[in-house]
């Protein structure tokens, strides 16, 4: 019986995975953080007046919003990634980015995903609290006479939009870890 040992990949190997996976990363973290940052401010701008006073609400889109940002960076780092990977490409070794430079820029991606998903979370249960409350402030069976107390479309938007950036974050989470499992094998 063999067993198979797990080895280094050569910088070649690595180097276009880690360029394809960057560009993957940037164009996915682009396309989800456009969407979530549209639907958060589709959120802000349809919120009517009776909605300030439920902190909840605002707390949910504060944490979307940071999520977004968390997501903005992560764009920036998948484009760093693709830069990495071409200096990989060079002809020149010297030039090459040394492996626990590579290790550190993956390590600091994971951490930013890691803290979006948790942003992700953490604005997803304000803002499904924030729903929740409105249902259950309602009395069943009885015709609505405060519209405050209705669950609008855009209250489920919120929760859509922190969906849409967890997901976003977990892609990068993923992305990171994958490489990095790889490269320290």
């Amino acid at each position: 019986m063999q067993t198979k040992t797990s080895s280094s990949p050569s910088k070649r190997e690595f180097a276009g995975t880690f360029r394809l996976l960057g560009r993957i990363s940037f164009w996915a973290h682009l396309l989800l953080g456009v969407v979530a940052g549209i639907t958060l401010l589709l959120v802000m701008f349809s919120r009517n007046f009776s909605d300030i006073n439920n902190p909840f609400v605002g707390f949910g889109i504060f944490l979307g919003l940071s999520g977004v940002v968390a997501i903005g960076f992560r764009i920036f780092w998948a484009y760093r990634y693709t830069r990495l990977a071409k200096r990989l490409q060079l002809p020149d070794s010297n030039l090459h980015p040394k492996k626990e430079e590579i290790i550190q820029v993956l390590r600091v991606g994971l951490i930013i995903s890691l803290l979006g998903i948790g942003l992700g979370f953490f604005a997803s249960e304000v803002a499904a609290i924030a729903a929740l409350g409105k249902t259950l402030a309602q009395p069943q069976g009885v015709a609505v006479y405060n519209p405050e107390t209705v669950v609008r479309s855009i209250d489920l938007l919120l929760i859509l939009a922190d969906v849409t950036i967890i997901g976003a974050h977990f892609l990068g989470s993923v992305n990171s870890l994958g490489l990095l499992e790889w490269l320290e094998h």
